[in-house]
C-alpha cells in the first residue's frame, strides 16, 4: 500500500471515530441568566423568566422566612451557611420562599444562581457539581421542587453520598435547597417496615432517615389559621389593586376554602383568580 493510500485509510478511520466520539460538553453561559433547570444531558437551561411570587406576598411563613434568607444571605457572602429541607403542609409556600429569596438576594448584586434540578434527574447530581466546581465565579442554589422516594428507588443513596460524605465533597460555591411533604423524604411505611423486617431495626431505620441528616436546616410549614388565610387573600388583592370590601372577601374566601376543604396559599391564589376574573382585573 503506498503512503497516499495509507494516509487516506487514516483519515477515514480518523473521521469514523470523530462521528463515534461523545460530542463536547457545552460551555453554560451563565450570564444568560441568573435562573437554569438542569439537563440530565448535561446542560444547564438558561430561564429567562422565573416563576415567582414577591416576598412581601408569602403571609403566615414569617420565622421560616427570615431563617431561609438569611441563610441563603450568608452563603451569597461567602460565610458558611446549611443545605435546607423545607418540608410540611402543601401549598403554604415551600418553592415560592425558595425562589424570593434568590430573587431578594441575586437583586442586591450577589452572582448567585439558582438551577432546578428534577427530582428524576437527582442521579446526575455528580455531574452537576463538576460544572459547579469549576465556576467559582459564582455561588449556586441548587433546588429540587417536591423531593422524595419511593418504596423501590434506591437513588437517595447517591444523593447522601452527593451532598455529604462523597471523598469530593460537596463544592464551597453550591447549596442545596429541597421542598418535600415528607419530613424524612422518604414513606413512613417504608421506615416502619425495615425497623420490623430487619435483623438490626435500629440500624435499619438510621440509614433510612439519614438522607434528611444532610441538611443542616429545616424549616417546618404547617397549616394556616382562618385569619393568615384571609391575610393572604388581602395581600393579593392590594398588591393588583382590586376593590374588594373586607365582608365581601371574607365570606367569599371561608365559602372557597370550605368547598376546597383546605386552607393555604395555594388555595388563596386560587381564589384571587377566581375573584379577579370574576371583576376583570387582569393579573
Amino acid at each position: 500500500m503506498t503512503d497516499a493510500a495509507t494516509l487516506d485509510v487514516l483519515k477515514q478511520i480518523a473521521a469514523a471515530l470523530d462521528r463515534l466520539a461523545p460530542p463536547a460538553p457545552e460551555v453554560p453561559d451563565l450570564d444568560a441568566a441568573s435562573a437554569f433547570v438542569w439537563q440530565s444531558s448535561g446542560t444547564l437551561q438558561p430561564v429567562p423568566a422565573v416563576n415567582r411570587v414577591e416576598m412581601n406576598l408569602l403571609k403566615g411563613i414569617d420565622r421560616v422566612r427570615d431563617q431561609l434568607l438569611e441563610n441563603t444571605e450568608r452563603f451569597a457572602s461567602g460565610l458558611p451557611a446549611n443545605n435546607a429541607l423545607l418540608w410540611g403542609a402543601r401549598g403554604m409556600g415551600k418553592s415560592s420562599l425558595v425562589k424570593a429569596c434568590h430573587n431578594d438576594v441575586s437583586a442586591g448584586g450577589a452572582a448567585l444562581k439558582l438551577v432546578e434540578i428534577h427530582r428524576e434527574d437527582i442521579e446526575s447530581l455528580p455531574t452537576l457539581m463538576t460544572i459547579v466546581r469549576t465556576h467559582t465565579d459564582c455561588r449556586f442554589i441548587v433546588f429540587c421542587d417536591d423531593l422524595s422516594f419511593d418504596h423501590d428507588d434506591t437513588s437517595y443513596k447517591s444523593l447522601k453520598a452527593a451532598l455529604e460524605g462523597g471523598i469530593e465533597g460537596r463544592p464551597d460555591n453550591m447549596l442545596f435547597y429541597a421542598t418535600s411533604n415528607r419530613r424524612h423524604l422518604l414513606p413512613r411505611d417504608m421506615i416502619e417496615n425495615e425497623r420490623s423486617t430487619a435483623i438490626n431495626p435500629s440500624e435499619a431505620v438510621q440509614e433510612k432517615v439519614s438522607l434528611s441528616d444532610r441538611f443542616g436546616l429545616w424549616l417546618g410549614f404547617h397549616n394556616c389559621s382562618q385569619d393568615e388565610f384571609f391575610e393572604m387573600i388581602r395581600g393579593y388583592v392590594d398588591h393588583y389593586g382590586m376593590s374588594v370590601s373586607d365582608e365581601e372577601l371574607r365570606a367569599g374566601a371561608v365559602e372557597w376554602s370550605t368547598t376546597r376543604g383546605s386552607r393555604s396559599g395555594r388555595v388563596a391564589w386560587q381564589f384571587v383568580q377566581d375573584l379577579a376574573g370574576k371583576k376583570g382585573v387582569r393579573l
